[in-house]
């Protein structure tokens, strides 16, 4: 990476990475918006079902290392899936400390319902399936990138 001063147009809003990012991320949730409604379901809430779809039961902490979130964020959202008769929760007999989430029967019928939201996002995208993986991937790379750049303590480091 270069460490030189770049040009005035660097300075544009149209040629911010992160300002690209922020609106193409809006833009793909408010997609998720109008679909996810019409079941009762949040874009979050959503997020936690695909990962409790993939494997279950899992513990609260690894949903939210899941979805790269903190148990302050995740907590809220399994209470509204509990409510909505989605999952349960249950505290480990051996350890009161970890609770696993669960998927109820009505949970686990829910993702029958929810399986035209990716293909109707892909749609919306305008990617055909080649395309949108090599997305993933690039954004999974920018990610990464990003995580090593801050390093452990979150601090950057020039390259």
């Amino acid at each position: 990476m270069s460490t030189d001063e770049g040009t005035e147009d660097d300075l544009l809003l149209s040629e911010q990475a992160c300002f690209a990012l922020y609106s193409a991320s809006r833009a793909v949730t408010d997609v998720y918006r109008p679909l996810l409604a019409e079941l009762g379901l949040t874009y979050p809430q959503y997020l936690v079902l695909l990962v409790l779809w993939e494997s279950e039961p899992r513990t609260v902490r690894d949903v939210g290392a899941a979805l790269a979130l903190d148990y302050g964020t995740v907590s809220p959202l399994l209470k509204r899936l509990e409510s909505a008769g989605w999952i349960a929760r249950r505290r480990n007999p051996r350890d009161e400390r970890t609770v696993t989430v669960h998927l109820t029967d009505e949970g686990r019928a829910l993702r029958s319902r929810v399986a035209h939201v990716p293909r109707t996002v892909g749609c919306a995208l305008g990617l055909d399936d080649r395309a949108r993986r090599e997305l993933i991937v690039l954004l999974r790379t920018l990610t990464a990138s990003t995580v090593a750049f801050r390093g452990v303590d979150g601090a950057t480091s020039a390259s």
